[in-house]
C-alpha cells in the first residue's frame, strides 16, 4: 500500500542533527527505499517554507524533486471542504493541509504516516487509514 507522509514526519527525517536510530526517520527511509511514498504539493511547500539559509532551500528543493507531486483535482478540494465541515460539526478543528491529506488519502487509498495527534481526532469521523509501524530495535 502507498503512503503519504505528513510534513512533521518529513521534517523529522530531514533534520540535520537527528539521532541515527530515530524510529520515525528509519521508517521514512524504509518507505522511500520501498518506493511507496506519495508527495503532495502543500507538504512540499511547508517543507520548503522553513528551509534556511538559501543554500539549504536549494538543496532541499532539489532533493524533494525526486518525489513528484500526486496530481490533485476538484474532487480533492471538495472533499477537503466536506471533511472540514464534518469534523467541525463534531467539534474537531482541522487545518486545510491536514484535511487535504485526508481527502487525497481516502480518494487514492493511501495510508497516512504522521506523528501529529490531530489525525487521531480526524480518524474518529473520517475514513482514513493511519500508517502503523513498529520501531525497529537496534
Amino acid at each position: 500500500m502507498r503512503v503519504v507522509m505528513d510534513t512533521c514526519v518529513w521534517s523529522q527525517f530531514l533534520r540535520r542533527n537527528r539521532p541515527r536510530n530515530d524510529p520515525v526517520a528509519l521508517e521514512v527511509e524504509r518507505l522511500i527505499r520501498a518506493d511507496v511514498t506519495e508527495m503532495l504539493g502543500s507538504i512540499r511547500q511547508e517543507l520548503l517554507s522553513g528551509a534556511q539559509p538559501q543554500e539549504r532551500f536549494a538543496q532541499l528543493k532539489e532533493y524533494l524533486r525526486f518525489f513528484p507531486n500526486l496530481p490533485l483535482d476538484e474532487e480533492d478540494d471538495e472533499n477537503t471542504a466536506h471533511y472540514y465541515n464534518l469534523c467541525r460539526r463534531h467539534g474537531v478543528q482541522g487545518t486545510a493541509t491536514d484535511l487535504l491529506i485526508c481527502a487525497v488519502a481516502v480518494r487514492h487509498g493511501l495510508r497516512i504516516f504522521t506523528t501529529d495527534t490531530d489525525f487521531d481526532g480526524y480518524a474518529k469521523h473520517l475514513p482514513i487509514t493511519r500508517h502503523a509501524f513498529r520501531p525497529r530495535s537496534r
